[in-house]
């Protein structure tokens, strides 16, 4: 199957939507598939490293088409896609069978507009909040939300199936008119994640006096809402640690003098931070899944998340760690105040949350899309599905669940639920 994967991030940018394109494409590889991904490029002197799968004789590299870009004014780290030729160009050269347009907005929306003009179905992937977005960055409050709603489904609806990543996603999507949507999650690799690269070396230096290691993964942006670990900095016997940048990295230094920020860490480094810390929060209340609740699961360490969008899917309340009401930086400091005095209470959450993610393979995720893909292209040819993918695995058992028939992780509490 030849696919294209049009993205509006891709590696070396650092985020959910750069990593699963990654992994998707590397998927693609492994089953025999000819991906091209299209993404903006990066900006000018940033290293862009060939990305070959598999080994000796039948290594392969990906083909990347960088198309030219600007900085998103405000957040220099994100990169939007100038308008040109060149995006149709690669897409009929590379003669796909489908589009595959990962979290599209901008060069996503184009894409969709070649494909249609090719004749090519393409599969849409909802990966971003951007009314949420919208609202966080005050673009017009209601106003800028409509407008992101408006464009998500003047895009969504041209796709031939709208993927999301969690149930919240899903029924939000519905919910705003956006049709033929269908669930797909993430995968997490459970052996780079894993509780066996703790470090008590590392634990010692970033707490010398012994604290509960309180941590946080990912971007330092508005949305993010880190600001709300700002009451958990100042319990005593408890040391935040920050790891990410972005443009809210200044003030939240300043909010938080007595937390650790590392910057940004990656690979063999950022698995075993993740396995060194002794409670993981993610404080975003707009996360369409949170890669990183994943991550930190795997790595064995109870979770603190919000109760909406994709932690609730994730995170098994009072089982594998705990869910508080979004917005609330006290809420947030209660949860890491129950964990921090319960050491038993810290290992049992993480062996239930280890024990729940280790299924969630990329390999098991990847060919869940290929199902997707399978049975986009039979509607589309009208051909069988078994005659599309000529791959195996959990994706060709049949019709992946709707929103309707999925539910959030066993336990997980609506945020009514959950005391203030």
């Amino acid at each position: 199957m030849r696919v294209v994967i049009v993205t509006e991030s891709f590696p070396p940018e650092v985020n959910g939507v750069a990593h699963s394109v990654l992994r998707t494409a590397e998927h693609l590889v492994r089953r025999g598939h000819q991906p091209l991904v299209i993404t903006p490029a990066p900006a000018r002197g940033a290293e862009c490293p060939p990305h070959v799968f598999g080994g000796g004789t039948g290594a392969a590299e990906l083909p990347v088409v960088r198309v030219p870009s600007v900085p998103l004014p405000g957040y220099p780290q994100v990169r939007i896609a100038l308008p040109g030729r060149q995006l149709t160009a690669a897409i009929a050269g590379h003669r796909p069978d489908i589009v595959h347009l990962a979290s599209p907005f901008v060069l996503g929306a184009r894409g969709m507009q070649a494909a249609a003009r090719l004749g090519v179905p393409a599969v849409a992937v909802y990966q971003t909040d951007l009314a949420g977005y919208a609202h966080a960055y005050r673009a017009g409050r209601g106003l800028g939300e409509a407008a992101a709603w408006h464009r998500i489904r003047t895009v969504h609806r041209a796709a031939a199936r709208t993927l999301a990543p969690s149930t919240p996603a899903a029924q939000d999507l519905t919910a705003h008119g956006v049709p033929r949507v269908r669930l797909w999650p993430r995968g997490v690799d459970s052996v780079r994640f894993h509780p066996r690269h703790r470090d008590e070396t590392l634990h010692r230096a970033l707490a010398p006096g012994g604290e509960v290691l309180v941590g946080y993964v990912g971007r330092l942006a508005p949305e993010k809402r880190v600001d709300l670990l700002a009451s958990a900095s100042a319990l005593p016997g408890v040391r935040v640690v920050v790891i990410g940048d972005g443009p809210s990295a200044p003030g939240l230094k300043a909010a938080m003098p007595g937390a650790v920020f590392l910057g940004r860490r990656t690979g063999e480094e950022l698995a075993r931070c993740f396995a060194t810390l002794d409670v993981f929060v993610h404080t975003g209340p707009l996360e369409t899944f949170c890669q990183t609740i994943q991550e930190a699961m795997a790595s064995g360490v109870p979770v603190v998340g919000p109760a909406a969008g994709g932690p609730l899917d994730l995170v098994g309340h009072r089982r594998t760690g705990l869910l508080v009401p979004p917005r609330d930086g006290a809420a947030v400091a209660r949860a890491v105040t129950t964990l921090a005095g319960d050491a038993e209470l810290r290992a049992a959450y993480g062996r239930a949350g280890r024990a729940d993610v280790t299924a969630r393979t990329w390999e098991a995720v990847g060919d869940l899309l290929l199902g997707h893909y399978a049975e986009v292209l039979a509607e589309h040819r009208g051909t069988a599905v078994a005659e599309v993918t000529g791959a195996t695995g959990p994706g060709h058992e049949g019709a992946a669940p709707t929103a309707d028939q999925v539910r959030p992780a066993e336990g997980a509490p609506v945020a009514e639920e959950l005391p203030a």
